[in-house]
């Protein structure tokens, strides 16, 4: 298939490609990435995924976070035996196609799109009150409550955006119910809130932010966390580690946030990789590609 063709906006961002660190002494799965929201050559598909693979990151879940995004996950997934997708409507999406009278249809195609035998999870869905005002809210939640269903409905993994939204986020959660395997994508909280998670039977999956020096919340919600239900992700091109921050992200660059957390956790680098390696599998309904 043809590289990325959504690209993000890097406009005096210093795109230089970081070094590829040491790879890992087992490999672990890249559970949260955004391929195709590219700078153009920066790193397309094949050599994203070559790259990855050497450094034993061999496997990532692309995920899509509206229509154009959706179709072209399914397509990598059905292309890349290491991809499988995931599929929804951003939290700002919603309000945006409901103010347009097209989020029914939408809600519609990412469902017929889960059916894909190669997509995995419904999402990202979930909360963001950063971008999006009290008027927007309503819509998200109703999205938020029709992507719940969805995965439910069709056995897949529930994968959750959380942005200034906790308590909503857990909220609808209880009103609704959560399906049997459930990820926060990108988890923002501190320990109080992963324990409110994780009592609820979430997987926690953690980025590059978890390396940020400002971060020290998020890494006792890590220490606190146990040891089967932690994931690592990328979120790239976003979320790139230290000490790249401020540089386009990659599945290569999963070593250095792996090395980060078992440091914060005190424990051997490749006990944590066999664990997010298993974790993976288990969040994701089993393992997959090469």
């Amino acid at each position: 298939m043809s590289g990325p063709t959504r690209k993000r906006h890097d406009e005096g961002r210093d795109l230089q490609r970081p070094e590829a660190p040491e790879p890992l002494p087992h490999p672990v799965v890249d559970n949260h990435c955004h391929l195709d929201i590219s700078d153009g050559d920066w790193l397309p598909t094949e050599e994203a995924l070559a790259r990855a693979a050497a450094v034993g990151v061999p496997r990532i879940v692309q995920i899509g976070c509206d229509l154009p995004g959706a179709r072209w996950a399914v397509d990598c997934a059905a292309t890349h035996d290491q991809v499988v997708a995931g599929v929804a409507l951003h939290p700002n999406e919603a309000p945006r196609l409901d103010a347009l009278g097209e989020l029914e249809a939408a809600l519609a195609e990412i469902e017929e799109l889960a059916t894909h035998e190669r997509v995995r999870a419904v999402g990202e869905t979930g909360l963001d009150y950063f971008r999006t005002g009290e008027d927007g809210r309503a819509a998200q939640q109703a999205s938020f409550r029709r992507h719940i269903e969805l995965a439910t409905r069709l056995d897949k993994t529930l994968v959750i955006h959380d942005r200034d939204a906790h308590d909503d986020v857990l909220k609808v959660l209880d009103e609704v119910g959560p399906p049997p395997r459930w990820v926060m994508h990108c988890f923002s909280g501190d320990a109080d809130f992963a324990t409110s998670c994780l009592d609820r039977g979430a997987f926690l999956s953690f980025a590059g932010t978890v390396t940020f020096k400002n971060a020290e919340p998020l890494r006792d919600a890590l220490r606190i966390t146990p040891l089967d239900r932690i994931l690592v992700e990328t979120d790239a091109p976003f979320l790139t580690p230290t000490p790249y921050r401020g540089r386009p992200n990659a599945s290569y660059l999963v070593p250095l946030t792996i090395r980060s957390m078992a440091t914060s956790r005190s424990m051997d680098v490749e006990e944590l990789c066999r664990a997010v390696d298993a974790n993976t599998n288990s969040a994701f309904g089993g393992p997959w590609g090469a």
